[in-house]
């Protein structure tokens, strides 16, 4: 008989003492269990104590979260949040630099437990933090150990940043400030910072006055990668909480400082690979850099204002607006001989082979911008940039210049006419597409490239994919494709319980902000089990052993995703960020049904993890990937099937079966033998 569900099977752990094996009954109030736990080993003042995860975070039990121990926990014997509290409290007070030093340590580790850090801030724990700041006599691993507490306490959102004293805030602002600074400290004041900026407009002011941009681009150039990684983090948060001219301001300040090639040789460059966290801060930045040219994607010309009314009429069309209009000055100013070429070239064609400078200009305007997502609002997740980008100033009016070449070379090429137009730019697009999936590093390459991939190219990509298209339509292929699917999706199966096996990186979002806090999920190699856990920064890929926290797969009821996971529900802004909408999913398991939320990395990372849970939980995999892979799989193992009747037409349907023949009577009948 199983158990019932209000009791579950766990063991208690004290250090010098035979662990207890205990039926822990979930209707009966924790006080009374700590009393038996107590009892048993003869431990006077029950109340004194408090039970904890002996794994993982090491959480505190209590009665709101104690429905989450499963069957097997391991549990731990401990001294109770308050009296804990307490005593941290009064080692901080110590003169015993050894005892300060040691409390403060033990208070950031603990602080991550919402239960004690509700006690710690309610003993005023706080404003002792703050006293060791704002004094300054502590340096070193002191401030080190007493800034990690202070982001775990506020973290809890028990206090407002904004209630953060002004000789407080100037401490961390000189921490940043100092060149002799311990980098540890610098780090955490970046991101204390960082924290602060977005939560109030006055926070921003004062933040954005005491740190300069230049002192932000000197941590920028330093070799420590956990330091320039927290200085990018702050810088991210002054763009994204500036106003529109004050973020304005501020890029054109980075590009007269020359950031873009900095970080082009810098950072994307790096001997080092980029991290994922540092990879989301360059997409911001191109994204800002970039929408601000949505304003004057969006103002339209006033036809009244001047008395050409043939352009003002292209260019009442908003977007692309006067952002057209500008890439056409910009283009005729920094490339004069090109511009002459492009007007020369068609003044001299028959007007209707003349290829319309304005028009086709407003026209790859347009292309661009929705190419480049300029006016769209910045993703949460995203790591996709250009790393060309950053090697290029004016990059967007750069970029223009060689595709405005490329749409007259491509109309030659088509010897379009005037009613060509549309399809010339809807070939012009997929070149543009088509070299930028490749990721050039330099306008110079991509220039390369997409003047190689020609008008005859892209007509024979697109022959190519129409042949196998036609070729995989026939009905006989129809019927091959259908034979083959079972063998081919079992092997789709078996790569993602592979890519479960080895797991993924995820972080943990808030709604406040981009968090750095990591987690890590695999499945195990018997794939019976689930385990998860906490990591630090630059851990790639944990053992097994590390992560504590287990989920069995029997336990597992449903797979969750978008808008129906719990994680996404709590989010208290009726505005739900697409991105994470879109790569979140949840794990419903136990009886009680618990879930444990992700939110993937990537789209590709969703769609391996939610087909590797649906083949655990027996369904069927569904995402768009799982599609993509099993199209690959059949093409090519159609083309190897049918390699030995290449150049031979596959009829629709099968040849006819010849009658038998008049003689067929040469079979030995084995019934008259039997008999």
């Amino acid at each position: 008989m199983p158990p019932p569900k209000d009791v579950v099977k766990i063991a208690i752990q004290m250090v010098g003492a035979i662990p207890q094996l205990i039926e822990l009954q979930q209707t009966k109030p924790l006080a009374s269990v700590l009393k038996d736990v107590c009892d048993a080993w003869s431990l006077p003042n029950a109340e004194h104590y408090a039970l904890q995860y002996a794994d993982g975070r090491q959480t505190y039990i209590t009665e709101s979260n104690r429905g989450e121990i499963k069957n097997g926990s391991i549990l731990r014997l401990t001294t109770s949040p308050d009296q804990e509290a307490e005593r941290l409290y009064n080692g901080i007070r110590s003169n015993n630099v050894d005892v300060k030093t040691d409390s403060l340590k033990k208070l950031a580790s603990l602080s991550q437990d919402v239960t004690f850090a509700q006690e710690f801030i309610n003993r005023n724990g706080l404003k002792l933090i703050f006293c060791i700041v704002e004094e300054g006599n502590d340096s070193g691993e002191i401030l080190a150990h007493t800034l990690k507490a202070f982001m775990e306490l506020m973290e809890h959102d028990f206090v407002s940043w904004e209630t953060l004293s002004a000789a407080f805030i100037k401490k961390i602002v000189s921490y940043v400030n100092m060149n002799a600074m311990d980098a540890s400290v610098q780090q955490l004041s970046l991101s204390i910072l960082e924290n602060m900026v977005p939560s109030s407009r006055l926070l921003f002011d004062l933040v954005k006055k005491e740190v300069t941009v230049d002192r932000l681009l000197t941590h920028l150039q330093v070799t420590n990668a956990q330091l320039q990684l927290k200085a990018m983090a702050l810088l991210i948060a002054l763009l994204l909480a500036a106003t529109d001219s004050e973020r304005r301001d501020m890029m054109e300040y980075l590009r007269e400082k020359n950031i873009r090639q900095f970080i082009h040789k810098n950072i994307i460059h790096s001997p080092e690979p980029l991290g994922d966290e540092m990879a989301h801060y360059l997409y911001v930045l191109q994204s800002v850099s970039l929408n601000l040219y949505d304003r004057r994607m969006r103002t339209s010309m006033d036809p009244y204002s001047q008395n050409n009314s043939n352009p003002a009429e292209d260019l009442r069309r908003a977007p692309p607006g006067l952002l057209a209009l500008d890439n056409m000055l910009y283009f005729s100013r920094h490339t004069p001989n090109a511009y002459s070429r492009f007007v020369l070239e068609n003044s001299s064609r028959e007007d209707k082979h003349e290829c319309p400078f304005a028009r086709s200009s407003i026209q790859l305007t347009l292309i661009l911008c929705e190419i480049l997502h300029i006016g769209e609002p910045c993703s949460e997740t995203a790591q996709a940039f250009y790393p060309m980008f950053f090697g290029q100033d004016h990059f967007f009016e750069e970029l223009f210049c060689i595709c405005i070449q490329l749409v007259n070379k491509t109309w030659k090429e088509m010897r379009a006419t005037q009613e060509d137009f549309d399809k010339v730019l809807q070939v012009v697009r997929e070149q543009i597409t088509r070299t930028l999936s490749l990721k050039p590093t330099s306008l110079e390459l991509f220039k390369t490239r997409v003047n190689a991939l020609n008008y005859s190219e892209i007509l024979k990509l697109r022959q190519t994919e129409r042949l196998h298209q036609e070729e995989t339509l026939a009905v006989p292929v129809l019927e091959l494709r259908e034979r083959l699917k079972p063998e081919l999706l079992e092997l789709i199966r078996q790569q993602r319980l592979l890519r479960l096996c080895e797991g993924t990186l995820f972080r943990k979002i808030s709604s406040r902000r981009r968090q750095d806090k990591l987690w890590y999920c695999r499945l195990s190699p018997n794939h019976k089990v689930l385990h998860y856990g906490d990591v630090e920064e630059g851990v790639q890929s944990p053992p097994i052993e590390s992560l504590t926290e287990k989920i069995p797969v029997a336990d597992m009821k449903a797979l969750l995703v978008g808008k129906e996971c719990p994680h996404t529900k709590e989010k208290s802004s009726g505005k739900q960020n697409k991105d994470v909408l879109e790569l979140a999913f949840s794990i419903v398991y136990d009886v009680e049904e618990y879930c444990l939320n992700f939110v993937a990395p990537t789209r590709y990372e969703f769609c391996l993890w939610t087909d590797g849970l649906n083949v655990l939980l027996g369904k069927e995999m569904t995402s768009e990937r799982m599609q993509t892979d099993l199209d690959v799989l059949l093409s090519m193992e159609l083309k190897l099937r049918l390699l030995d009747i290449e150049n031979i037409s596959i009829p629709d349907t099968p040849p006819p079966v010849p009658k038998p023949p008049s003689n067929l009577n040469f079979c030995y009948d084995f019934s008259h033998a039997e008999q």
